[in-house]
């Protein structure tokens, strides 16, 4: 159950401010991401269903309440506070969808003083995930279809509950298994793991350390090879394996070095020892650039695991993501802020993989040949269908990206410069713009929506 006090105060200050006055009418607002990040061809929508789930249960408890009556909430405000819910209707493209600047990834139809308040928590709950989910995918281009990856950055996430989502974006967008036990039990992710450098130190041998994890865990027994000195731990490992008889189950971990060169010495001693089957794993500040070198190099590496520089999108590690008012008691609205302006009325986005991308008026008929992208998956407060099960979910959006990312053109898949795919506007809703930025320059009403 979300708490209605996750969210910024203005969020509660306004809502009061619209029920005092009885405006309660019909709004629209539009979610979207205003720019897509440097070196990023396109993005990808993650936290919808998070969405949803926060939506139905959302309410003020009593003492949520008693805190906002410290605060210059009146008792008016609390009594109508205390009866909220969310009403109201949410559009959405599918979780795993591959969208654009500008596109809408949700709108909220709902009494104004609702969709209002919820506006923070909905940011909050797309913007990290989708950046996540990006970084994610880029990673899995790097790999070029020919390394496993494996998320790995719990530990440097900013807080408990970005590690899991960080977790259930890699595996959206195609990571193979997280070190994030939660994570995996919470969404069927396969778990993965290694050992520390701290493990080896604890023995008095690195020898001693690989025998004692080898006997313990036969059937994942990943030997971290670089503590001391990497070649010599890789013999160490070919050692433990034969006389352990994990030919078919072990592998080695290069955390640290020139991974290139390692991993084609590790290849070779592993080979000439006849281990051709142990797998080499790498880790250390990867990301989809260091990753694409070593891939692009041939380095003969099986797997990899990906910590920091994905789990916190290191080089783009936000999103100018906006929640904006579209649309109130049928009179469309929009801003004419430098480098902010919006356009009105409720939205849809459709889908042409030949054409490009037009963004128009929810009301336009989906043109031939064209998907539209937002489906109605809430209705008076209830979602439509059935919650998912945490894994249910997971997989309906990987199936959906799968499918988006292979009709994504060739130049928007690039790394170091990609173009992402083109976007206009229908001539409805520019019509329509024009109409209604052209009232509010004159410092006439917007017209009524038609």
């Amino acid at each position: 159950m979300a708490t209605a006090l996750l969210t910024d105060l203005y969020e509660l200050t306004m809502a009061a401010s619209y029920l005092r006055r009885g405006m309660t009418g019909e709004a629209v607002f539009s979610l979207f991401v205003r720019r897509l990040p440097p070196r990023r061809g396109f993005l990808v929508a993650v936290g919808i269903e998070s969405c949803l789930s926060h939506l139905e249960s959302l309410r003020f408890e009593a003492a949520d309440l008693a805190y906002l009556a410290q605060h210059g909430f009146r008792d008016d405000d609390l009594a109508a506070f205390e009866g909220l819910r969310f009403t109201g209707e949410v559009r959405a493209v599918e979780e795993g969808t591959v969208v654009f600047a500008e596109e809408p990834l949700l709108e909220v139809r709902a009494p104004l003083p609702e969709a209002q308040l919820v506006e923070t928590l909905l940011l909050n709950q797309v913007t990290f995930p989708s950046a996540i989910a990006s970084k994610a995918a880029r990673c899995r281009l790097a790999a070029a279809g020919k390394v496993d990856l494996i998320e790995f950055g719990f530990r440097r996430t900013h807080g408990l509950d970005a590690g899991v989502a960080a977790a259930r974006s890699a595996a959206l967008v195609g990571f193979s298994a997280t070190s994030n036990v939660e994570a995996s039990r919470r969404f069927g992710i396969p778990p993965a793991g290694t050992m520390a450098h701290s493990y080896i130190e604890a023995f008095e041998s690195e020898l001693e350390a690989f025998r004692a994890y080898g006997r313990d865990f036969p059937d994942s027994a990943t030997f971290l090879v670089d503590t001391y000195d990497t070649l010599a731990g890789v013999r160490n490992a070919i050692t433990v394996i034969k006389e352990l008889g994990l030919e078919t189950r072990a592998a080695v971990r290069l955390d640290s070095g020139d991974l290139d060169r390692l991993s084609r010495q590790s290849r070779e001693l592993l080979d000439g020892a006849g281990l051709d089957r142990v797998h080499i794993f790498v880790s250390g500040s990867l990301d989809e650039d260091r990753l694409g070198v070593l891939v692009a190099a041939g380095a003969p590496i099986d797997a990899a695991g990906l910590g920091t520089r994905l789990s916190t999108a290191a080089d783009a590690p936000y999103l100018e993501s906006v929640y904006k008012l579209v649309s109130y008691g049928g009179r469309p609205v929009a801003k004419l802020s430098a480098g902010k302006s919006t356009s009105p009325g409720a939205k849809q986005i459709f889908r042409d993989w030949r054409g490009g991308d037009r963004i128009g008026l929810a009301s336009e008929p989906t043109p031939r040949g064209a998907e539209a992208l937002l489906g109605v998956v809430m209705e008076a407060g209830r979602r439509v269908r059935p919650a998912p099960t945490p894994e249910t979910a997971l997989h309906a959006a990987r199936v959906r990206f799968e499918r988006d990312l292979s009709a994504l053109p060739p130049m928007a898949l690039e790394l170091e410069d990609p173009a992402p795919l083109i976007c206009s506007m229908t001539d409805d809703l520019r019509e329509l713009t024009d109409r209604v930025q052209g009232h509010l320059r004159a410092g006439a009403p917007s017209p009524e929506d038609t």
